[in-house]
């Protein structure tokens, strides 16, 4: 019922749509009618009900349609040739961000939020689970606790069984296997790269569920109970996919002072559009973090060879099949984020390399077995990775008017400000309300920025020759022990910067003298506002290439735990963890014994045992007491101490962020503009006075 009067009233409003899309005004009338459409969604925007949020949308959605529809039929008159190709392509940038606009509202105004499925009580009706840890290159440091805190799953062990694939065949790697007593399974060759290493598994063992890890994802122990359930409930359930969550920082929560306070750039997708895709059993594989149903990964014959994303693609094949997927957003198990910038740039290339090889070897608009919503969800993950040249010709389009007086607009900038003013300000704002605590506004797109200038090739050669391209493994676990700024990465950022830069001082040249040289002012001030945002987004974008230092080998994880300090003495000391890492943890200071009694072990009490680990006092101060872990303590201890710091049930749910308030937003990307010259003046202040020092000091004679 409530369905059939949606589709009528939906065909009702349709013509008021259409009048409101078509209907022409001048630049006085089209800023009124724009301004009170702002006016009512704000005050709109006061409730929080889902209902509200859908008419936002709309509204949204029909501004922005609105806005096309003046660009396509009032401002595409050229004077030249060269103006029509720089204004069209403008224009299909245009086309190309309304079409993402209306995709991602489609895919997140109505997200499913699953619960866990529980598993009966009689465990002999659990199913057998292989759980699949793969590896190539990474070192034996990262994947170690990632098996260790496999085995520290609670499931049935006579249900479970651990393999580790190692595609490298290094010996260490099977002793270790070995050591810890689980599955070691290698192969003669690395052909189709992580998805031929886990259908070569797959000929190997058994299980009815498959479950798959990266070799840097460390699961808690309640992975499997909280992922299994849904298979037993639905027979037709061929995957779970949980979100990937990251303890490490990223190169934009780490190099930039203001990261840490803002989501991550996979929180949206690990979230509101994840959601959205359950919604409509959309769900995407990615790679890890996953549960697979055998008999489904049987049906399409096994793990997808033929693009670079094996995951996306396999997860396409269930859907073509009638399988269902189910997406729970719950953190479950934890890896480490890229390192550095550059490693960021190649792991990404390598994702949109794959989206695209789909859109071209197997469209999900095209082929039979998906249903209409379906189409639309994949179609906008394989679209979104088309980004680079659109960002590249918006953030260079100023350059065409500023620096050589090309008009790839005709229209008065009056007119265009009347138009677009209300097309954009109510995307950012809907698009805070609807994702404002997975994704800050405008930090979209500082990410696609920094990548933009590196994808354009790679897609367009993929689109054209879908086959190139080859599995590249994303680099894991590194340290960095001093800070630089990688110019190799920025360097087509720092030219378009200096451009904007010139343009933005022409045009000021050009404003004063704007009867000398016979200039719009208007025109003239429209292209410098938009060459000073882009400079900006620019400038924020290239201080993600500073590089700070990485010397911790472990993260450290907030938590509480009774502990024992254990001196040389033989006295003890009974304290509590501040926070605790796989090296070591900070302990509140008990008392100064620590000053004049070495510290050799300390003892961590847990409801399941305590764990004894030799320690050493690293530094102190009048509250904490900062210790060392030997690194050589027993792999069984060492299980033991990944359950506790890795492998909690909770240790990765964390509250929410505060919701996104786009003017706060815009601020920290100032604030990054800021920082990077300062902090690039402070270096090199400080670079000169060393140099300065070392230099007096080699005069005379010290050196």
């Amino acid at each position: 019922m409530k369905k059939s009067l949606f589709w009528l009233l939906a065909l009702v409003l349709s013509p008021v749509a259409v009048l409101v899309v078509i209907t022409p005004m001048d630049s006085q009338k089209q800023y009124i009618f724009g301004l009170l459409s702002i006016g009512i969604l704000f005050l709109m925007g006061f409730s929080k009900r889902r209902s509200v949020s859908v008419i936002m949308v709309v509204t949204s959605l029909l501004m922005s349609t609105r806005y096309m529809y003046f660009r396509l039929t009032q401002t595409l008159h050229f004077n030249s040739s060269i103006e029509a190709i720089l204004g069209m392509g403008l224009f299909l940038a245009e086309v190309y961000i309304w079409v993402m606009l209306l995709l991602n509202y489609l895919q997140t105004v109505w997200p499913l939020k699953r619960g866990i499925v529980p598993l009966p009580d009689d465990m002999s009706k659990w199913p057998t689970v292989d759980i699949y840890i793969p590896s190539y290159n990474e070192p034996l440091e990262v994947v170690r606790d990632t098996v260790l805190a496999a085995q520290c799953i609670d499931y049935p062990k006579d249900k479970m069984k651990i393999y580790l694939l190692d595609d490298g065949k290094r010996s260490e790697f099977a002793v270790f296997a070995a050591d810890v007593g689980v599955g070691y399974i290698t192969r003669n060759d690395n052909k189709h790269a992580k998805a031929g290493n886990l259908n070569h598994a797959l000929t190997l063992t058994h299980g009815e569920l498959i479950c798959v890890f990266d070799c840097d994802h460390v699961a808690t122990r309640v992975f499997l109970q909280a992922t299994v359930g849904g298979f037993l409930k639905d027979p037709m359930l061929a995957l779970v996919q949980t979100p990937h969550y990251f303890y490490s920082p990223d190169p934009f929560e780490r190099n930039l002072s203001v990261g840490r306070n803002i989501p991550n750039e996979g929180m949206l997708f690990y979230g509101p559009i994840q959601q959205g895709n359950d919604n409509w059993n959309a769900t995407f594989f990615c790679g890890s973090c996953a549960v697979i149903r055998r008999e489904a990964l049987a049906q399409i014959g096994g793990f997808a060879v033929e693009t670079v994303t094996e995951d996306a693609h396999t997860a396409l094949k269930f859907q073509r099949l009638g399988w269902k997927s189910a997406f729970l957003d719950i953190p479950l198990a934890a890896g480490l984020a890229t390192e550095r910038l550059v490693v960021h740039v190649i792991q990404r290339t390598r994702w949109a390399r794959g989206m695209t090889q789909i859109f071209r070897v197997d469209n999900p608009l095209f082929g039979r077995g998906l249903t209409f919503q379906q189409r639309l969800c994949y179609l906008s993950a394989m679209l979104y990775y088309q980004f680079a040249l659109p960002r590249v010709v918006f953030v260079t389009a100023p350059l065409a008017y500023l620096l050589f007086n090309l008009n790839i607009i005709y229209s008065s900038a009056s007119l265009i400000v009347s138009y677009a003013l209300p097309h954009l300000f109510l995307a950012i704002y809907v698009g805070s309300r609807m994702n404002g605590r997975y994704r800050y506004s405008f930090w979209g797109e500082i990410y696609d920025i920094v990548l933009a200038f590196h994808l354009v090739l790679p897609t367009l050669v993929t689109m054209i020759f879908p086959k190139r391209g080859k599995f590249n493994v994303t680099d894991k676990g590194g340290l960095l022990d001093v800070g630089y700024f990688d110019f190799t990465v920025v360097r087509p950022h720092l030219v378009v910067a200096c451009l904007l830069a010139l343009g933005v001082v022409v045009g000021i040249v050009r404003a004063i003298g704007h009867d000398y040289f016979g200039s719009d002012p208007n025109v003239i001030a429209l292209n410098v506002g938009w060459g000073i945002y882009s400079l900006i987004f620019l400038l924020a974008a290239i201080a993600v290439a500073r590089e700070t230092r990485q010397v911790r080998k472990t993260i450290r994880i907030d938590v509480d735990i009774p502990v024992v300090i254990h001196y040389a003495s033989g006295i003890v000391s009974r304290s509590h963890t501040a926070d605790l890492s796989m090296g070591g943890c900070r302990v509140a200071a008990p008392d100064m014994r620590h000053l004049e009694d070495d510290i050799e072990e300390i003892e961590l009490i847990l409801q399941s045992g305590a764990i004894s680990i030799p320690a050493q006092l690293v530094t102190s101060d009048e509250r904490f007491l900062r210790l060392k872990f030997d690194e050589d303590i027993p792999l069984s201890r060492r299980r033991e101490l990944v359950r506790v710091v890795l492998a909690r049930a909770d240790a990765w749910i964390n509250p929410p962020r505060p919701q996104d308030n786009p003017f706060r937003s815009f601020f920290t990307i100032l604030r990054c503009v800021f920082e990077l010259f300062w902090l690039t003046w402070k270096t090199r202040r400080s670079q000169r006075s060393r140099t300065d020092v070392a230099k007096t000091a080699q005069e005379d004679g010290t050196l």
